[in-house]
């Protein structure tokens, strides 16, 4: 496991991380990319940071999970840049995303949270 990687994320909470993020992207808002990303927690508007697991170099997601637990932001992992680029709207890949509106995903959100909650703490 990279150094960044805190715990493993079962694939159907990825999965449902996954259309999360597309419907927040359609309905609500997102940010996109570590720069991005980064300031969206330090400013404490995400309400959800989603990481792709193979970032190259890792040492640039190292602060993520650190500042999302000092904020009290919940955040997971996802395999690829690739799917997480595609959930994102983008053709490219992406190291991170972060929900600030949830918009139409706000009740699905709220059910990840949760589940994120249990992966956090027992990971």
């Amino acid at each position: 496991m990279t150094t960044y990687i805190k715990f493993e994320t079962p694939q159907d909470i990825a999965d449902k991380v996954m259309e999360v993020v597309e419907v927040a992207r359609a309905s609500g808002k997102i940010k996109i990319g570590i720069n991005e990303v980064t300031k969206a927690i330090e400013r404490g508007k995400a309400k959800l940071v989603v990481m792709a697991e193979d970032v190259d170099p890792p040492e640039i997601m190292l602060h993520v999970p650190i500042l999302c637990k000092e904020k009290g932001v919940p955040f997971v992992y996802v395999k690829t840049k690739d799917e997480l680029g595609k959930s994102a709207g983008i053709r490219v890949t992406t190291s991170s995303v972060a929900i600030l509106e949830e918009g139409k995903a706000k009740k699905d959100l709220e059910e990840l949270k949760k589940k994120i909650e249990k992966l956090i703490t027992n990971g």
